[in-house]
């Protein structure tokens, strides 16, 4: 007769409990592993330009936008008419990286207005004129909020566009030959526009969609 083996239960035991500690230790590595970010595929290392009113820009309409597309790996610089630090009509207070004199359009994949009652500064402006422009001419994103399209339409980019604008000024925006539809958010071609900080969340998403290659 072959002779009876002793099966070693307390050497299997350990393995066992060996496995057990390793998948432990291989979960707690992956958990701690950078996640990627949802709905940033196509928009890490993208860069945009918000430019923003020394003086009462909208703070929503610079937070939330702001932090959908940094959410999803963009990289977002602060700009307006002089350096320093820029306030909110609510309070915000944040600091100016770049005067628009110093904004290359080159530089971006998209530029963004940003609105609220200090946004008019630039209506008249023939910088930010210029670099809306050069945006466009270059196929960049060009974005206003709230009143800042008033500056797209003075710039003479939205004529046939179908956009949308704060109530208050959508007769500036049809002198301009523009198509106001009334509606929180539109896009035309590489021109994206929304009526103001109800919209700031959605009009953030939208140009994320279009730095991801979304339809235009």
């Amino acid at each position: 007769m072959n002779p009876v083996r002793n099966i070693d239960f307390a050497g299997d035991n350990k393995i066992s409990n060996g496995v057990k500690i390793l998948g432990s230790l291989l979960i707690s590595i992956l958990l701690f592993l950078p996640q990627p970010v949802s709905g940033g595929e196509g928009a890490m290392g993208k860069k945009v330009v918000m430019i923003i009113a020394k003086n009462g820009f909208r703070d929503e309409e610079l937070q939330e936008p702001k932090t959908v597309l940094e959410k999803a790996g963009v990289k977002v610089v602060l700009a307006s008419s002089s350096p320093g630090t820029a306030v909110g009509m609510l309070g915000a207070r944040v600091k100016v990286e770049k005067t628009i004199n110093e904004v290359n359009p080159s530089d971006y994949d998209a530029v963004i207005f940003v609105g609220g009652r200090g946004a008019s500064e630039y209506f008249e402006d023939s910088t930010a004129h210029s670099i809306a422009k050069r945006a466009n001419e270059q196929g960049k994103l060009v974005c206003a909020i709230c009143i800042a399209p008033v500056t797209l339409a003075r710039a003479g980019l939205l004529t046939g566009k179908r956009v949308t604008v704060f109530s208050s000024e959508a007769n500036q925006l049809k002198q301009a030959g523009a198509i106001y539809t009334r509606g929180g958010v539109e896009v035309d071609g590489n021109i994206i526009t929304a009526d103001g900080p109800g919209s700031a969340r959605e009009f953030g998403r939208t140009i994320l969609t279009s730095l991801r290659g979304g339809q235009r």
